[in-house]
C-alpha cells in the first residue's frame, strides 16, 4: 500500500469569508516567478482598488522542516485586495501563486522603506509606471524568513538585471 504524501497546501474557506493557508514548506522555499505575472497582479489590485473590491483576509501558515511556524496575517484592505488580485490573475492554490503573492507585497513594502528605488518607478494619475528591472528583480531574489525582501540582496539582483548586455546595441 502507497501512502500518498499531504498536499503541499491545504485551502480552508471560513464562515467569515477568510481564507485560510496551511503551506508545508518555508517562505523563503518559494519558487522564482515571471515578473510579468507580479506586473498583471499589480494592474488587477488596482483596477480592483479603483472597483472598491478588497477581497477576503487571507491568514497563511507557513511550516518549516523542523516543525517551526511562520504566520502571516492579511487583514487590511490594501493588503486583501493584493492577495486577491493575485487570486484572480494567477491563482494562490500553488507555491507559484503564493510566490507572486508575496513577492508583490514585498514589493509594496521595500518600495515604501526604500527611497533608493525611487529612480526605478513614476507616480501619475493613470497609476504606477515600474521599470521591468525592478519587476524582474522582484520575480528572483530571495524571501526571507518573514516574507520580505532583504535590501543589499535585492539591490545585488537589481545591479545584474540592469546592467548592460556586452556587444548589445543601444
Amino acid at each position: 500500500m502507497r501512502l500518498m504524501a499531504p498536499p503541499l497546501i491545504q485551502i480552508s474557506h471560513m464562515p467569515d469569508g477568510a481564507v485560510t493557508y496551511l503551506v508545508a514548506m518555508p517562505v523563503e522555499a518559494l519558487p522564482p516567478v515571471r515578473g510579468r505575472d507580479i506586473a498583471a497582479a499589480w494592474d488587477a489590485a488596482r483596477d480592483a482598488a479603483t472597483d472598491a473590491l478588497w477581497g477576503a483576509a487571507r491568514l497563511f501558515r507557513f511550516r518549516r522542516a523542523d516543525g517551526a511556524t511562520l504566520d502571516l496575517v492579511l487583514d487590511d484592505e490594501d493588503a486583501r485586495c493584493w492577495a486577491g488580485a493575485v487570486d484572480q490573475t494567477t491563482g494562490m492554490q500553488t507555491s507559484y501563486g503564493l510566490s507572486v503573492c508575496l513577492r508583490l507585497l514585498a514589493l509594496v513594502a521595500l518600495m515604501a522603506r526604500a527611497p533608493w528605488l525611487g529612480g526605478l518607478y513614476r507616480l501619475s494619475r493613470a497609476g504606477v509606471q515600474l521599470d521591468p528591472a525592478l519587476l524582474r528583480a522582484a520575480a528572483v531574489a530571495e524571501l526571507t524568513a518573514d516574507a520580505q525582501f532583504d535590501e543589499t540582496r535585492f539591490r545585488r539582483h537589481l545591479a545584474i538585471l540592469s546592467a548592460p548586455v556586452p556587444g548589445a546595441l543601444s
